[in-house]
């Protein structure tokens, strides 16, 4: 089996023991992000799996929108990313 060559780690470790890899990340073609979807980046993320540089260049995010994923879990918890609670959030 062929292995990419990355810079980084390719699994971490998440604080409720379970293992976030790069496969199981959203596909780099994502247009639809749903709750869920926004979460796996945003714990890629908070883990060191991937840096916010490269989550906007891997899924043509803006700066902004990703802060406001990050922020959006660091106040509320996952719930607040879902696009009908967004406005109780805010």
């Amino acid at each position: 089996m062929y292995l990419k060559k990355i810079e980084g780690p390719r699994a971490v470790t998440l604080p409720d023991g379970s293992i976030l890899t790069r496969a199981d990340l959203p596909p780099k073609d994502t247009r639809r992000w749903v709750a869920s979807r926004k979460a796996s980046v945003v714990k890629a993320i908070r883990c060191g799996l991937l840096t916010q540089e490269e989550a906007c260049s891997l899924y043509d995010l803006s700066d902004e929108e990703l802060d406001e994923w990050l922020n959006a879990v660091d106040q509320h918890g996952e719930a607040a990313l879902k696009a009908t609670a967004l406005q109780r959030y805010r």
